[in-house]
């Protein structure tokens, strides 16, 4: 009996079955997929980071404002105390002690309700421009930033002041902005005369 061979003659080629081609499709999508997942992420990090170095510049210029009126204090020989409202001068060769004390609520102070009536602090080299943005290589801040000072007190030994300092500062955008706030004694060389016995 003669068996009928399913063999193919050397050098026939076999039916291609488009496995391959499959193959190489799917891997094809998984690798655009991941593309478009790691372009998308890496843009988002880049958001991130500028949020956060817009962020630390609001920082950076609050806390410079701060340092401005813990400086004057420790300059002033006597600090007066006045009204602190929007029609006198808020440029800091006008500081003084304002007689006003500002909200004890978190949330007013982060609000900035009452930064109209600081004194604002022209730092060296910080650019303020109307509505921030970008100037040259550098990015503007959105407002120089201010300080505002209270008086807390006489302390019990009757040669220190306590006084409270509230600074504001912007980043290069009106919804990017810091407060810092500090607690300043200055003690007085003099002998407080009324507590002798």
């Amino acid at each position: 009996m003669n068996a009928t061979s399913t063999r193919r003659p050397a050098g026939a080629r076999r039916p291609e079955q488009g496995f391959v081609l499959v193959t190489g499709l799917l891997f094809l999508v998984v690798v655009t997929l991941l593309g478009i997942a790691l372009f998308r992420s890496s843009g988002l990090m880049e958001r991130v980071a500028a949020n956060t170095r817009d962020k630390q510049r609001a920082f950076e210029t609050a806390q410079a404002a701060l340092q401005y009126g813990e400086w004057w204090l420790g300059q002033t020989a006597t600090a007066t105390k006045s009204a602190c409202n929007s029609t006198t001068g808020k440029t800091t060769s006008a500081i003084h002690v304002c007689s006003e004390t500002l909200s004890a609520s978190r949330d007013t102070i982060a609000a900035l309700a009452w930064k109209d009536n600081a004194f604002t602090y022209q730092q060296p080299n910080l650019t303020a421009a109307a509505g921030g943005g970008l100037n040259g290589n550098d990015i503007n801040y959105q407002a120089l930033p201010g300080v505002y000072i209270e008086d807390l007190g006489l302390m019990k030994d009757g040669k220190s002041e306590l006084y409270q300092l509230t600074a504001y500062g912007y980043g290069g955008n009106a919804d990017t902005s810091s407060v810092v706030r500090s607690t300043f004694k200055v003690t007085s060389n003099t002998p407080c005369l009324s507590c002798l016995p």
